[in-house]
């Protein structure tokens, strides 16, 4: 496995951690749990069509010898670890932080 490829996996892993802490607490819900994959899913889409045009335009490359994995499009597969750990860690980050999943509990079935 490559640097990058480990460094990728630390952070994405890393980014987990909290997410499993507002699991744990008690604060994370689905409809919270939908709200992430349905913000990973837009900003790992984001990050596919913006990489590919401006890899595809020459507004950067990478070197052949620093790419490790497939490619999506132009985009090697580790330009995707940010956006997917962003997306993870933020809301997560939001929850412990503030609170707002633990409020008063809901008794709506759907998010439970």
């Amino acid at each position: 496995m490559s640097a990058y490829a480990s460094l990728n996996f630390a952070f994405v892993g890393l980014a987990l951690l909290p997410l499993l802490a507002a699991a744990l607490s008690g604060r994370l819900r689905r409809r919270t749990l939908a709200a992430l994959g349905a913000a990973a899913s837009g900003m790992l889409l984001l990050t596919a069509v913006f990489d590919n045009i401006m890899i595809g335009v020459g507004l950067f490359t990478y070197a052949e010898a620093t790419l490790a994995g497939p490619l999506v499009g132009l985009a090697p597969l580790g330009d995707f670890a940010y956006p997917l750990g962003a997306a993870i860690l933020l809301p997560a980050a939001w929850l412990l932080l503030t609170g707002d999943g633990a409020k008063e509990p809901s008794h709506d079935p759907e998010d439970r």
